[in-house]
């Protein structure tokens, strides 16, 4: 484990007593070590989700592209332009990506 902060919680009664007991069990050390398992766990768990999510739009975006459902840049930028009705704004500036 690499550097640690310190961060101080309050629980209600009933929670301390289950933190307290899930240690008594003998899984883990210390009430501080059963949080940080639980966290780092909920941690994972969301970055494992925006991974997957972040698969599945490449994959569709990839799907659309075989099938022919994009446009270039020029033409995508001058249809928001349109929809925005703006014609002097940051879309406006030709930019090299």
């Amino acid at each position: 484990m690499g550097k640690t902060a310190q961060i101080v919680i309050n629980l209600e009664p009933n929670l301390e007593e289950f933190v307290r007991d899930e240690v008594k069990r003998g899984s883990f050390a210390s009430d501080s070590e059963y949080i940080e398992n639980i966290l780092r766990e909920r941690y994972e768990d969301d970055r494992m989700r925006q991974e997957r999510e972040l698969a599945d739009a490449l994959t569709v975006g990839h799907e659309d592209i075989k099938a022919g459902r994009f446009m270039p840049l020029d033409e995508a930028f001058a249809k928001l332009r349109a929809e925005l009705g703006r014609t002097n704004c940051a879309l406006n500036e030709n930019r090299d990506f």
